[in-house]
């Protein structure tokens, strides 16, 4: 019965149902040519990162998922097709690591953020329930000296009425609105499958797909 609401619920053409694990990134050196278009997710530890990459690309267990916060401690590239990528960044925040390596991650992070040429947008994964973690706002900041498009996705958003869970969103358009323009915001939910066709429509205009059909290369 839910595998039924699921498929009347993804309305739209899903150009993601064909990602591959491409390869896992740990230093500046490692990262693929600079050519092809990227797409980062980023977010806290425990915000629903990887069941957010999962629900949009239709393929349960493309991101590992786990109760353990702070598992994503590489940067995992997902190829589209040649010219498109999604990549999976750290979970930021929460992970019980070592110093250096949160450091070496932070320090990286802002790098990619900043020189990476392929780099188009960034989809900044929030718990609606807490947005705009110290974390958060130090990605928001990066994308703003960067230049970079940035959209959240208010996730778990399942936990909260409609009306409760659109005034939150409404709270954070107008914080977004006043500190960092040009982002923009939704409710999302990998639970009741939510906010998924928003979502791929952002990536879509991201990823410069109108009809075009990707298949396996």
């Amino acid at each position: 019965m839910q595998k039924k609401s699921m498929t009347q619920s993804l309305t739209q053409p899903n150009y993601y149902n064909n990602a591959e694990f491409l390869l896992s990134v740990n230093n500046w050196s490692q990262l693929p040519n600079d050519s092809a278009i990227e797409i980062a997710f980023a977010g806290r530890s425990n915000a629903g990162k990887s069941s957010a990459i999962n629900t949009i690309s239709n393929i349960k267990s493309l991101c590992r998922t786990s109760k353990t916060p702070g598992r994503t401690q590489m940067i995992n590239y997902f190829s589209i097709d040649p010219q498109r990528h999604l990549v999976d960044l750290p979970g930021y925040g929460y992970a019980k690591v070592p110093i250096k390596v949160k450091q070496h991650w932070q320090n990286l992070l802002e790098r990619y953020l900043i020189e990476r040429s392929a780099l188009k947008g960034v989809m900044m994964i929030m718990d609606v329930r807490r947005p705009f973690t110290e974390y958060d706002v130090l990605m928001l900041q990066w994308c703003q000296k960067a230049d970079m498009s940035a959209h959240i996705l208010l996730t778990k958003s399942d936990k909260f009425k409609r009306g409760a869970a659109q005034n939150i969103l409404f709270k954070v358009q107008k914080t977004i609105q006043s500190e960092y323009p040009g982002t923009t915001a939704q409710l999302f939910s990998a639970l009741k499958k939510t906010g998924v066709d928003e979502a791929r429509d952002v990536l879509n205009g991201w990823f410069e797909i109108t009809d075009l059909k990707i298949e396996k290369s």
